[in-house]
């Protein structure tokens, strides 16, 4: 078989077919251009083998604060820049990308949006500097799509509150100093609570799920709650329906809609220049037509991925995004993503599953894509039901 494509090298030109480079602000073009660097130096050429052993890779981790980009907005980035940073990590590596969006996005996200002044004082600071690592709670064993159907409830016991339930497919949790757990009161109403030192909580249980076939190197993990007490000043304030959460969640569907992008454009980027190298019967593949076939398919759907996400970044800038516009952008590149790494791969041939030439991984992680933040069909039905008024989930 061939070398690999990059000899754990760094990546080579960015795709950017319709120079969407030239509408970036020169402080967006230097947080994107530090994260890619990061991702070139730091990741890749190192990633490969805890993605095999499916460990977390903390020695990488720990160099993410010094890029200044933990907290998004509140690390004062705006929103082309939050999403860059997605499609910069999704291109070098999904677990990395993973990582940081439910530290920095759904965890911080979370506080920074839901928690009273005292509470941000109390928990933000060390999250910002990664001292303390969050984890966001929702999913359930029984609950998935249907997040407004959880099962996990909070009671409240003096000046404490005692929680009961389930919880599955939590990223971070194992690795926690702040788990976010989302139930519902003896009222009925949906509320937060962060729990402090999960790893040491009576009653708390956290077991990794082993056996993935993406997104290897994050940690997801089963939880379970028996009679786990919470200070009452750990609920979070300002959450009084599933509509808040909702709010955390819209976030998580604009930077995955970016990460769907940047696994798009990083296999494309491996296939690209593997067809250009690659030589069989006295030429280079890129000379032959089913091969071009491919490449001007994958360049097309990166294009109109990037397209919508530079769209997609004006319309949250200006406030103007609904839930239905989220879920379009999610469902629009999670389902492209698929199409495009999948011919990347073919690209390669026998070389395409091989994690030495990294298009392996990033197919793998457009599976996990097409799942998180809302099945496929999940966000293809909310459109429908912002299209048409008619609600044909339930």
């Amino acid at each position: 078989m061939a070398a690999p494509v990059s000899d754990n090298q760094a990546l080579y030109e960015a795709f950017d077919y319709y120079n969407f480079d030239s509408q970036l602000t020169e402080k967006q073009k230097a947080t994107r251009d530090k994260v890619r660097a990061f991702m070139q130096e730091e990741v890749i050429p190192h990633i490969n083998p805890y993605w095999e052993k499916a460990e977390f890779p903390w020695e990488i981790a720990r160099k993410i604060p010094e890029l200044g980009i933990i907290g998004g907005p509140l690390a004062g980035l705006d929103f082309v820049e939050v999403g860059l940073i997605a499609y910069e990590l999704a291109k070098g590596d999904g677990s990395i990308g993973t990582f940081y969006g439910v530290h920095s996005g759904l965890a911080i996200g979370t506080i920074g949006l839901l928690a009273s002044d005292e509470q941000k004082a109390r928990w933000l600071p060390e999250m910002l500097t990664m001292e303390k690592i969050g984890a966001f709670g929702l999913t359930e064993p029984n609950v998935g799509s249907n997040a407004v159907g959880i099962q996990t409830h909070a009671k409240k016991d003096g000046d404490s509150f005692i929680l009961n339930g389930a919880k599955r497919w939590i990223g971070n949790a194992s690795i926690s100093d702040l788990l976010i757990i989302w139930a519902r009161d003896e009222n009925g109403t949906f509320c937060g609570f962060v729990i402090e030192d999960p790893q040491n909580t009576p009653g708390l249980t956290i077991k990794d799920i082993w056996g993935k076939v993406g997104k290897r190197s994050v940690l997801n993990a089963d939880i379970t709650l028996e009679n786990v007490r919470v200070p009452a000043e750990n609920r979070l304030e300002k959450v009084s329906s599933f509509r808040h959460t909702a709010q955390v969640l819209g976030m998580g569907r604009y930077g995955v809609s970016w990460e769907a992008a940047g696994v798009a454009a990083g296999a494309l980027e491996y296939a690209l220049k593997y067809a250009k190298e690659r030589e069989q019967f006295g030429k280079p593949i890129g000379a032959f037509q089913l091969i071009q076939a491919k490449l001007v398919e994958m360049a097309a759907e990166v294009t109109s991925m990037q397209a919508l996400c530079m769209q997609l970044s004006r319309l949250m800038t200006n406030m103007e995004v609904n839930e239905g516009i989220l879920s379009l952008a999610k469902y629009n590149n999670a389902r492209k993503a698929r199409l495009v790494t999948s011919l990347a791969r073919e690209t390669l041939g026998g070389n395409g599953i091989l994690i030495d030439n990294h298009i392996a991984r990033l197919w793998t992680d457009a599976e996990v894509i097409y799942t998180y933040e809302g099945s496929n069909e999940i966000n293809l039905l909310i459109v429908g039901r912002d299209l048409t008024g008619e609600n044909a989930i339930v």
